[in-house]
């Protein structure tokens, strides 16, 4: 069964989308079968994965308010070599209308239920807001993986960002863990990026991802061509670490595998 990871912030310009497009892109890569959901309405992530938001017939709102099934609504082609489910301006109208449905934070993990075990990994991209959008998504994810920049008001969000999962978990969804906390737009010139950078790992410890994505010009381009970054220089030091944190992710989800693997057989009784 596919591991779902919402990619959430609601402090925007940290990276979001162009994380939640290139990490989609480097887990294809390396063999994955992978869908990314887009359900900002800017429909930033669309465009980035070579699909045209203006142009796209069905979207996230087909799917959660319309309830159309959800191999109606997945795009079988894009730029980055994964699955895709578009958002554009008509996503907005879905924050609004679900706000008047029954079990209306749990449509899209109900929308999910057919196709989630023909994925290894679903990667939500967010709304930079707490809303329905977002709720859905938590309800949905296994987990969140938090890109944020080393910068001081960023410490106060992520701050609020983890008490908002914290309560998300106990209303809509026990199993919502953090995924992982990664350090975007990093320049280590920087004396203040370093100094969130090192209060970040006291507090959170191996939560911090080792990888660190770099400010990069090949990053910032690569949407304007409709492609990630590692189609578009795969030399880049943008999609080099992009790579590199597909390659964490995978490390630790086998880590995890294994260590619960130790403790079920702990838990059995001896013959």
């Amino acid at each position: 069964m596919g591991r779902i990871i919402a990619i959430a912030n609601q402090k925007g310009g940290v990276g979001k989308t162009t994380t939640a497009v290139n990490l989609a892109a480097s887990m294809a890569a390396t063999r994955r079968k992978v869908l990314l959901i887009d359900l900002d309405p800017q429909g930033n992530a669309t465009m980035g994965s070579g699909v045209d938001k203006y142009e796209v017939e069905n979207t996230a709102y087909e799917l959660l308010v319309e309830k159309k099934p959800i191999t109606d609504v997945i795009i079988a082609e894009t730029t980055g070599k994964y699955h895709l489910i578009a958002a554009n301006g008509d996503t907005t109208a879905a924050d609004i209308k679900l706000m008047e449905e029954f079990a209306r934070e749990q449509r899209l993990n109900q929308a999910l239920a057919p196709v989630v075990h023909h994925y290894d990994y679903i990667f939500i991209d967010c709304p930079p807001s707490l809303s329905m959008l977002t709720v859905n998504a938590m309800a949905a994810a296994d987990s969140v993986l938090v890109p944020m920049q080393c910068e001081y008001f960023a410490l106060e969000g992520l701050t609020a960002l983890m008490d908002t999962i914290e309560r998300l978990a106990e209303v809509v969804n026990p199993r919502l863990t953090i995924e992982g906390i990664l350090r975007t737009m990093y320049d280590p010139r920087n004396r203040l990026a370093n100094d969130v950078s090192e209060q970040l790992k006291s507090h959170f410890g191996d939560k911090v991802y080792r990888t660190v994505i770099p400010r990069n010009v090949r990053l910032a381009e690569a949407p304007s061509f409709g492609t990630p970054a590692m189609y578009y220089d795969k030399s880049s030091s943008g999609a080099k670490a992009y790579l590199a944190l597909a390659g964490e992710l995978i490390r630790r989800a086998g880590q995890l595998k294994k260590a619960e693997t130790a403790t079920n057989a702990e838990g059995q009784p001896q013959s």
